[in-house]
């Protein structure tokens, strides 16, 4: 049975509250505390991204296929003196407890320049929330891209599906057929709009609805890969949109307007406080140096537990 246990906690191997490591104790230089371990708070839950990413697609462990573990593994994995080898999650420093391979692939875990280590701490959830941004914004691609390709095919043979039209509101609505309204509100009458409307109208909404779904599709592609530029882009064009979704709402309150209002804001102050755009709160050195505080094997080094102490020999008295 798989358990997990936190830092110095794993099989009894880590130190005392009073023992020391390289002239200071254990955690002294520990930044930020393993995830799940900080208290709730009551009214500001905190996300631990490393367990739910770790709860979704599993730990990520490192010479779960060796034969035996080096000294200079001990940062990866450990024996205790039951034979249980002890791996560390490299994501959300779990340590699980595993018996050893039955058909091993390897001699020893891989070296630290051959392993590629995951996102943790501020960098993960960074990619988390940028590549959620990054589904709305591919989202209201493909719906723009599809009603301006829509609106333009609409104008292009608007002639030959206006008699068509007015013929299927007259038999709707049991009157004759003309050129003239038949609708006062509803989706009847925004259709017959259409048909009032200029072409030239039509072709400007049709361009606009084409012009802002290509920005949006930059936007999701740059926010995927975490680029800077794209972080900006999208707070711009989000930001300008805030006083018409507004004036939307004021206008004609609906359920959708006002939740894509709600997301919108949310993307506006991630991005300008989290983010740290035009240089807020240090700007984009201050973002990267808090990136790297859990990021890397100085990291890993700062959170691990050191090594058990050498078992004491027990001396035998020659009592005879």
């Amino acid at each position: 049975m798989l358990a997990e246990y936190h830092g110095s906690e794993a099989v009894g191997q880590g130190p005392s509250p009073g023992q020391t490591v390289a002239g200071c104790r254990y955690g002294d230089a520990v930044t930020h505390e393993p995830p799940g371990t900080q208290p709730p708070r009551r009214f500001r839950p905190r996300l631990h991204w490393e367990l739910l990413l770790c709860g979704v697609s599993g730990h990520e462990l490192v010479g779960t296929d060796a034969t035996a573990l080096r000294g200079e593994d001990a940062i990866l994995a450990r024996e205790d003196a039951a034979g249980t080898r002890w791996y560390r999650c490299l994501r959300c420093d779990s340590w699980l407890p595993l018996s050893p391979p039955e058909h091993p692939l390897r001699e020893h875990p891989p070296e630290r320049d051959e392993i590629e280590l995951p996102l943790r701490g501020k960098r993960l959830r960074d990619q988390i929330v940028l590549r959620l941004i990054a589904i709305d914004r591919a989202f209201h691609f493909l719906v723009l891209g599809a009603l301006g390709a829509l609106v333009l095919l609409f104008a292009a043979n608007r002639s030959t599906l206006r008699p068509t039209f007015y013929k299927v509101i007259a038999d709707l609505q049991g009157g004759v057929v003309s050129g003239q309204s038949h609708s006062r509100h509803g989706l009847l009458h925004e259709l017959d709009n259409l048909f009032t409307t200029s072409s030239t109208h039509l072709h400007e909404l049709g361009a606009v609805l084409l012009v802002y779904a290509a920005i949006e599709g930059i936007e999701a592609v740059g926010l995927w890969y975490q680029r800077r530029w794209a972080e900006y882009l999208t707070f711009l064009v989000t930001a300008s949109l805030l006083p018409l979704e507004i004036y939307e709402i004021a206008t004609r309150t609906t359920v959708l307007k006002v939740l894509a209002f709600v997301i919108n804001v949310a993307v506006v102050i991630y991005l300008l406080f989290a983010k740290r755009l035009f240089g807020l709160r240090g700007g984009a050195a201050a973002d990267a140096a808090e990136g790297d505080l859990d990021q890397g094997w100085e990291a890993l080094e700062r959170t691990a537990p050191p090594p058990a102490p050498a078992p004491t020999p027990v001396s035998t008295t020659d009592t005879s």
